[in-house]
């Protein structure tokens, strides 16, 4: 099955899986990012949307408060593997649905946390996008969009060096900010269990000269890794 149309394809889980599930795993080992993101935003008996869910990795735990969770998902095979996940883990009140960030199939009003991670909103041309998440929200409800701070960190060098395409730290701080979004940053980090699961990691992410020049220069388990979490209420 072709990609829900209008999907914007994604280098690394689309192609990836198996591996991307291991960067799942290795991100925000001491829980910063989750703790930043219920400071902003209470899911407790709420319904909650996670916008290009993947695999579904992260629904289980949004589900443990939330009423109701749903994923949603363009690539037909990273859906079904969400909705594998949620039989495997047993977990009820979820679902997954195929569908885009720029067309999101819910009614209007209808979620109260939306929750997007390195998925679609990504500053300039994202604009699509938040104008869906405005007609999804309720009154009263938050979203939360997660990206990568190229401003600082090991992670963030590491970014700058293999996207030097995309706008510039400040540009898309800019892009956020003038649009009323709140910024946390973010102090995530990797962890991973081997060296092979790191590299693997670095390979899926960066060009091969990029993650070369990583793997060569890079020593031990864990990388210092910061993220942006933007965040707005409705």
């Amino acid at each position: 099955m072709k990609p829900v149309a209008g999907a914007i394809p994604s280098p690394n889980i689309w192609h990836h899986t198996a591996t991307y599930e291991l960067e799942n795993r290795a991100a925000d080992p001491d829980g910063r990012l989750w703790a930043a993101m219920e400071a902003r935003a209470d899911w407790t008996d709420r319904v909650v949307l996670d916008l290009g869910c993947g695999t579904g990795f992260h629904l289980p735990r949004f589900a443990e408060r939330a009423s109701r969770v749903i994923g949603v998902e363009p690539h037909p095979g990273l859906c079904r593997l969400a909705e594998r996940r949620l039989r495997t883990h047993g977990v009820s009140g979820a679902e997954v649905r195929p569908g885009t960030a720029q067309e999101i199939p819910l009614p209007d009003s209808s979620v109260d946390v939306v929750h997007a991670r390195w998925a679609y909103f990504f500053g300039r041309g994202c604009e699509p996008g938040l104008a869906e998440l405005d007609r999804v929200l309720r009154p009263g409800g938050t979203a939360l969009v997660i990206d990568n701070d190229g401003s600082r960190s090991t992670f963030g060098a590491w970014f700058r060096r293999g996207y030097p395409h995309l706008d510039s730290p400040a540009e898309t701080e800019r892009f956020w900010s003038i649009r009323g979004w709140t910024l946390d940053r973010v102090d995530m980090g990797w962890r991973f269990a081997s060296r092979a699961d790191l590299e693997a990691v670095v390979r899926i992410e960066f060009k091969p000269e990029v993650a070369d020049e990583i793997v060569r220069h890079h020593e031990g388990l864990e990388v210092d890794y910061a993220v942006n979490l933007w965040s707005r209420t409705h």
